[in-house]
């Protein structure tokens, strides 16, 4: 069974839910070469107010939604500015343990080099899954998947068995260590495509769609943009990557994730002194494709001083948010996931310059 994006028929309230903010991404902000375009990218391209742009400043989070080109589009910016030295938040974004801790996390876990199966203890569905599983069919599943991988869980399976959640879980561990192992290999290729509805799902395709949203992205951060094309050829040499997996809880059933964490390190007397993405590999449900960008950017006005502007661009391509009562589900799930951004920048900055 190939892991995969798995998608969920119904979103009901889980939407507003505090964690579905994590998950949300929005359009990557340009750099310019000379911090005192800063203002200018904040004026022009994202539409703050001189308020807003002071406010980030003086040390408060300011958020806003961002025009998106489909109603399944969510787009969210952030930014607040930080005085901690910017190395503080590549060790926060690093930090698992913190993320265990977190009440909506229920299990989380690193990959090894290379992924071990033993990476994926705890990485589990749950009794619903498992059922929806057995149901699953080319046009009408619960789970997002290929039509071989629904072929393949239907004949390895004894849907009698009382060991059938262990079954299907160890199914699970072999099907996503193969899909990071295969995405290592071959890169975006490997996220496939699915069939659990009616119109097929090309995850590359729709992964290269939603990052070109950022069109100012390969022109100021060029290297960064194709390696998140196409990884893992042109590896730029100040990048580093990471993978990990977690199960967290959405509102009406836990979600799998398998997350690739690349870290790139800019060069002395450049204006973004770290830029990171967190891109998603794998969701069990609500999710087609997402990636969360944050950028720590110089402030070149106080140069003798600590301190970095936080910029977080967020994005994702969602299930539920289409039609008349998709529209009301938009609606609550982008001004929830606003307020979390915004709580989330400012625990960041707080925790950041104890």
């Amino acid at each position: 069974m190939q892991i995969s994006n798995f998608r969920q028929r119904k979103w009901g309230s889980l939407v507003t839910r505090a964690a579905l903010s994590v998950m949300l991404l929005a359009n990557v902000p340009s750099f310019s070469q000379s911090n005192l375009k800063l203002q200018e990218f904040f004026r022009n391209n994202i539409g703050l107010s001189e308020e807003q742009i002071a406010a980030i400043k003086s040390g408060r989070a300011v958020v806003k939604a961002m025009p998106s080109r489909s109603p399944a589009e969510v787009f969210l910016f952030g930014a607040v500015y930080v005085h901690a030295a910017p190395e503080k938040y590549i060790q926060f974004a690093h930090d698992f343990d913190r993320l265990r801790q977190l009440p909506n996390y229920l299990a989380l876990g690193a990959f090894s080099s290379p992924p071990q199966l033993s990476d994926l203890s705890g990485f589990s569905f749950d009794d619903d899954d498992v059922k929806a599983l057995k149901d699953c069919k080319p046009g009408d599943c619960l789970i997002q998947m290929p039509a071989s991988s629904m072929d393949q869980a239907q004949k390895a399976i004894d849907w009698s068995a009382a060991d059938l959640s262990q079954q299907v879980n160890d199914l699970l561990h072999k099907a996503a260590l193969e899909h990071v192992r295969r995405y290592q290999r071959d890169g975006n290729q490997a996220l496939g495509v699915f069939h659990d509805k009616r119109n097929p799902t090309d995850v590359p395709q729709q992964f290269a769609y939603m990052l070109s949203y950022a069109k100012v992205l390969p022109e100021q951060l060029p290297d960064f943009h194709r390696y998140l094309l196409e990884y893992p050829d042109y590896r730029p040499a100040n990048t580093d990557d990471a993978f990990y997996w977690s199960k967290v809880k959405f509102g009406l059933k836990p979600t799998l994730r398998i997350v690739h964490l690349i870290t790139m390190r800019g060069k002395p007397g450049d204006p973004v002194i770290y830029a990171v993405a967190e891109k998603q590999l794998y969701s069990s449900h609500y999710f087609e494709t997402a990636f969360d960008l944050s950028f720590c950017v110089r402030a070149g006005e106080n140069a003798g001083e600590p301190g970095f502007y936080l910029i977080k661009a967020m994005g994702s391509e969602q299930v539920g948010l289409t039609g008349l009562k998709g529209s009301i589900v938009r609606k609550a799930a982008v001004s929830s996931s606003l307020s979390n951004l915004q709580k989330a920048l400012t625990a960041i900055r707080n925790t950041l310059e104890q």
